[in-house]
């Protein structure tokens, strides 16, 4: 790997680690102040709004400028969301802002890995980074947790800075705080990314001609027949994750009478496993061999269901570990040939955004249909189900729709494959 994609590396671990410590700190800051439950599930779908409603104009933003630039932006941006609920915005529209900033960032952070390595290197870069994601994703969410505990939380708000009255008085103000500071060192990475000699595509003058192209490429990635098979999966993978974060907090409270604090070391416990299934992905997988991962869905989708009845610690551990393990080898090699289809047919950022797009919108339908839900009174365990059998029914359904692609259309399959094959084996 070359030398900038470390830096790469520690800059969307560090940007991700605060992303989800701050979702924990605005759970519990939502709790504190005796907010109802659905306003704490509608944290998830609120993050992705900006993804979904930007969708058209940050991919073309990410290849206008350098992309390193870019993730600098977008951390500022993040910091802006975090100062807004220090000093008492609504916590739902202040983490609204730091998706914003997350939405600006993931074309950036994608795209140039595409710029920066060749096709052959794709599969084992997604690999590592979605690896390191999912490790700062563990370690975001019991650092969360750890910062709003009575222990940390009383310590952070005994510290003093003289000349200055922060108004900081609660242990989730506290971590968001704390938070901060780690938005800064990411911030410090992204200016020692490295140029890359891709050309910049400029911003049209005219920000409404953005909508009919972005329309374009998510039809063209839409009718792919390799890019339209590795965006629904991923598509359904993130719809589901992102809001599984939530529900396993609420399952955990539900089955297992675990507070915030004992609940993030469970949601880490997922992201171990799906850690270890994308680091055994990018070993182990070819670009080419993408396809043949699509039976682990419907698996994923059944373990889901499971979770239900489960009510001993000692079990739910290993089990989410599992299943976080089949989730990981299930997105990587489908991330990279959704990359490089994209790649091929638009460009890195356009290809993200609309990937962003699709995937926040799942989220975003499948958190509201969850905060909706909750509102209505379906428990923790109604909601498990619910979203195990989406996943595995959808999957069943991609993995049809593949088949029949190949029974259909094997000269145009075949001919995709190949260019992937090639792909993998040039750097």
């Amino acid at each position: 790997m070359k030398r900038g994609f470390y830096t790469i590396m520690s800059a969307q671990f560090f940007s991700s680690l605060a992303d989800n410590a701050l979702f924990v700190g605005a759970v519990q800051l939502l709790r504190s102040t005796g907010s109802p439950e659905w306003q704490q599930a509608a944290l998830v779908p609120m993050f992705a709004l900006f993804y979904v409603v930007l969708a058209p104009f940050v991919g073309a933003f990410a290849d206008a400028y350098p992309k390193g630039q870019v993730m600098l932006y977008s951390n500022g941006i993040k910091i802006v969301g975090c100062l807004m609920m220090l000093f008492g915005t609504h916590p739902l529209m202040s983490y609204a802002i730091v998706g914003l900033g997350a939405a600006a960032y993931s074309p950036a952070k994608y795209g140039i890995l595409t710029e920066l390595l060749p096709a052959s290197q794709l599969v084992k870069a997604n690999g590592w980074i979605e690896g390191l994601t999912i490790a700062s994703i563990i370690w975001g969410v019991l650092l969360g947790g750890q910062l709003v505990s009575p222990a940390l939380s009383s310590q952070l708000l005994s510290l003093d800075v003289p000349l200055i009255q922060t108004g900081i008085d609660t242990a989730p103000e506290a971590a968001i705080g704390a938070l901060i500071l780690i938005y800064l060192v990411a911030a410090w990475f992204n200016t020692r990314i490295p140029l890359t000699d891709v050309p910049m595509r400029p911003m049209p003058r005219n920000l409404v001609s953005l909508l009919p192209d972005f329309w374009h490429c998510n039809t063209r990635l839409w009718r792919d027949r390799l890019g339209q098979i590795s965006l629904a999966t991923t598509t359904l993978f993130w719809g589901v994750s992102g809001n599984l974060r939530y529900i396993v907090l609420a399952w955990a409270a539900a089955a297992l009478g675990y507070s915030v604090t004992q609940a993030s070391a469970l949601v880490g416990v997922v992201a171990i496993g799906t850690a270890v299934g994308a680091v055994v992905a990018s070993v182990r997988m070819r670009l080419d061999q993408a396809t043949y991962v699509l039976p682990l869905g419907i698996g994923m989708g059944l373990l889901v269901i499971l979770l239900n009845f489960i009510s001993n610690v000692w079990v739910a551990a290993p089990f989410l570990v599992l299943l976080g393990a089949l989730g990981g080898f299930l997105v990587v090699p489908m991330n990279a040939l959704l990359q490089h289809r994209g790649h091929n047919l638009m460009g890195a950022g356009r290809s993200i955004a609309v990937q962003n797009f699709n995937e926040q919108a799942c989220i975003l339908g499948l958190g509201g249909f969850y905060s909706l839900s909750t509102g209505m009174g379906l428990s923790a365990f109604g909601a498990i189900s619910v979203f195990g059998v989406v996943v595995a029914g959808f999957m069943w359904v991609i993995k049809r729709w593949h088949d029949r692609n190949c029974r259909e259309h094997a000269a145009e399959v075949e001919y995709l494959l190949e260019l992937a094959r090639n792909d993998s084996s040039h750097s």
